[in-house]
């Protein structure tokens, strides 16, 4: 059996846990086994997976007599598709593993169950699809499976309006995609992916494709302005469910990207890749922005995924960009610092939602003002949500550190392009990703001050206990692997190479051999980083000072009041909450680009009505792109709701007055 041939095998076992798990749904212990069976599944695609990237050899191919009868349903595994298969398997086995504690506490588990398996299988047959109709399929397969997920919990108005917003956006990019690979096809209908590699075509018909490939792919991973269904979905669905959708989903949706632009649409002129850097900078910067300023855990989280496919798109666009000028090192470096944060951003991003998914089952609250001091009731979440917000923060020695620094690397390279307009953009991209880690590092120190420090907010956080054994080995596997990547990039890079050279052409040099465990991406110029020499010095310096205070301090123990910014109250309502630290950026940069507003009312004198200060955010990609159109729509729709009323005679005029339009419209094509 092939390797190809197990992953189908795979994904068929994980589409059959569909009718498995409405059938064991209602019974005791259901729940753990679903989960259980999709745990050791998605292991099994890590194993897939690697396998790819470590033979290195040509794809393997198999035809199905699936799908289309004169076409069949085309697979492939090759070494691209193999790393994504190892993001899936890894962000799968996880959340399942934390399902098992999860799901015990879910009020309907029969509205999950039957949808979550078929979820992992439909992901993993788009990332094996070798033609466009198998493709499509199992991305609309996928797209309708996690609105099911989306939906669960129907009775709740949130998660209508979010299912409803999601469902949307995903048939308008499947929509995007369904142009993009007829105009791949080309006259003579090639769907197969090798004949679509093969094909040749002009740089109008390129642009439309790239174009549509941002409109499709990008709708699926929330880049800017096709984000609005992301921050309302993510929160909707189960914790894990929003683990898998934000940290391996949006990572599909990028493996579409990469699949069609680096290897099936053929080169790239390098006009091409200014409009991806920009799209993917704006995307990091109002991503954190409004993680920022929100208030709901899963909100905040849902936006920094948004920021973070825009640090990857700012990157396949550096890639792009070093390809078309024929600079294949370059690409290669810049394309590995993508899928490094790729594989990178699942890890932390997977284990912060499965923290908030422990909260809100302990606490039964999203809102971080309702929370404070988890440090005390729960330290074991506490000490791994440290891992992950540290890492999502890019502080070294974890791992975000690691795949940014590389991106970082790339930028510094880009004055050598021959081309004036990308020597000014980069430098220009590289401030604002620099603006958005810093804001990164802002965002969570604000989610982990004031969800686990202080002093508890509300009595549900006061009496909050520590989430089950389940959850809390699957993200202690999580921490640990945004630990080792980060100490040990050099094996991470490697790995990722042979995908690396099959997309860009090249690779970076090898890093196991290097001293130290050093990382050195650029061997010409020396830039170098060790995770492993900075987690050396961190652990050295923290442990003299521990040993200095106390060996030199008194030992007398003494105890004061807490610093309590002038206000002598030990009312926990006195301390810095979500809004307090989020008001200086809100209002330094809110105002413009997040319509941000305050409104204070302060009663006279006399009046016994409390003051109060409201702030609110506006989303203007809403305001000004999809409410107007939503109201176009609507305006249309009721002009048109008159033609069911028309008579047999004018219905017949219309039918005739079609008929000739077509026949006119033929006539001038051809």
């Amino acid at each position: 059996m092939t390797a190809l041939e197990a992953g189908l095998l795979l994904a068929a076992g994980l589409l059959a846990l569909g009718p498995a798990g409405a059938l064991v749904a209602q019974r005791t212990g259901g729940a753990a086994i679903v989960s259980g069976a999709s745990a050791a599944l998605a292991t099994a695609f890590v194993a897939v997976g690697l396998w790819a990237l470590l033979a290195a050899g040509p794809p393997v191919r198999t035809v199905l007599p699936l799908g289309l009868p004169w076409i069949g349903a085309h697979f492939r595994l090759d070494a691209l598709s193999g790393f994504f298969l190892v993001v899936l398997g890894l962000g799968g086995a996880a959340a399942s593993l934390y399902g098992i504690g999860y799901m015990r506490h879910a009020a309907a588990p029969g509205r999950v169950l039957p949808f979550y398996g078929p979820f992992l299988g439909a992901m993993a047959l788009v990332l094996l699809a070798d033609d466009a109709f198998t493709f499509l399929v199992s991305w609309e397969s996928m797209s309708l499976l996690s609105w099911a997920l989306v939906v669960s919990d129907h009775r709740d108005a949130e998660a209508r309006r979010a299912s409803y917003v999601y469902l949307l956006m995903a048939g308008l990019g499947t929509m995007a995609l369904l142009f993009a690979f007829g105009l791949l096809a080309g006259a003579e209908g090639g769907y197969g992916f090798e004949a679509i590699a093969a094909a040749e075509r002009g740089p109008e018909v390129t642009a439309a494709i790239l174009f549509l490939m941002l409109l499709g792919a990008g709708s699926k991973a929330g880049v800017v302005p096709l984000h609005v269904w992301l921050p309302l979905a993510h929160p909707a669905a189960p914790s894990h469910v929003s683990a898998l959708m934000s940290g391996v989903m949006t990572k599909v949706a990028l493996y579409a990207f990469i699949r069609v632009v680096f290897d099936l649409l053929g080169p790239v002129a390098w006009w091409a890749s200014p409009v991806v850097i920009i799209l993917g900078a704006a995307t990091a910067v109002m991503g954190i922005l409004f993680a920022i300023v929100d208030g709901d855990a899963k909100r905040i989280l849902a936006y920094s995924t948004i920021e973070n496919v825009g640090v990857i798109l700012v990157a396949l666009g550096l890639a792009l960009a070093f390809r078309a000028n024929g600079m294949t090192a370059l690409a290669a470096l810049a394309l590995t610092a993508a899928l490094f944060h790729v594989l990178n951003h699942m890890l932390f991003k997977s284990l912060l939602f499965m923290a908030a998914g422990a909260v809100l089952s302990a606490t039964g609250r999203r809102a971080l003002d309702a929370l404070g001091g988890l440090i005390h009731r729960m330290p074991v979440t506490a000490v791994l949500t440290l891992v992950g917000v540290t890492a999502i923060a890019a502080l070294p020695p974890l791992n975000g550190f690691a795949s940014e620094w590389l991106l970082f690397q790339g930028i510094l390279q880009s004055p050598g392009l021959p081309q004036p307009a990308l020597q000014l953009l980069l430098p220009a991209t590289g401030g604002l990703l620099a603006l958005s880690a810093a804001l990164a590092a802002v965002c969570f120190v604000r989610f982990y001050g004031v969800a686990f420090l202080g002093r508890p907010r509300s009595d549900v956080a006061a009496g909050a206990v520590e989430a089950d054994r389940w959850s809390l080995a699957a993200m202690a596997v999580l921490a640990a692997l945004c630990v080792l990547a980060g100490i040990l990039p050099g094996a991470a890079v490697d790995l990722i190479a042979p995908a690396v050279g099959q997309a860009a052409g090249g690779r970076v040099p090898p890093q196991l051999g290097n001293p130290w465990l050093t990382l050195v991406p650029v061997a010409e110029v020396q830039s170098s980083y060790s995770g492993f020499l900075v987690l050396v010095f961190t652990t050295a310096s923290a442990m003299t000072a521990a040993w200095l205070v106390h060996r030199l301090a008194s030992r007398r123990l003494r105890r004061g009041p807490a610093w309590d910014c002038g206000f002598p109250l030990a009312d926990p309502a006195t301390q810095y909450g979500a809004g307090s630290f989020a008001q200086p950026i809100r209002r330094a940069l809110g105002g413009t680009l997040l319509a941000a507003r305050e409104r204070v009312e302060m009663p006279p004198p006399g009046d016994l009505r409390p003051a109060r200060h409201a702030a609110s955010t506006e989303d203007l990609a809403w305001t000004w792109l999809y409410l107007p159109v939503a109201a176009g729509v609507g305006a249309l729709a009721a002009r048109l709701n008159g033609l069911q009323f028309l008579t047999i005679r004018r219905y017949l005029s219309l039918v005739f007055v079609s008929l000739i339009l077509l026949l006119v419209g033929l006539a001038v094509w051809n």
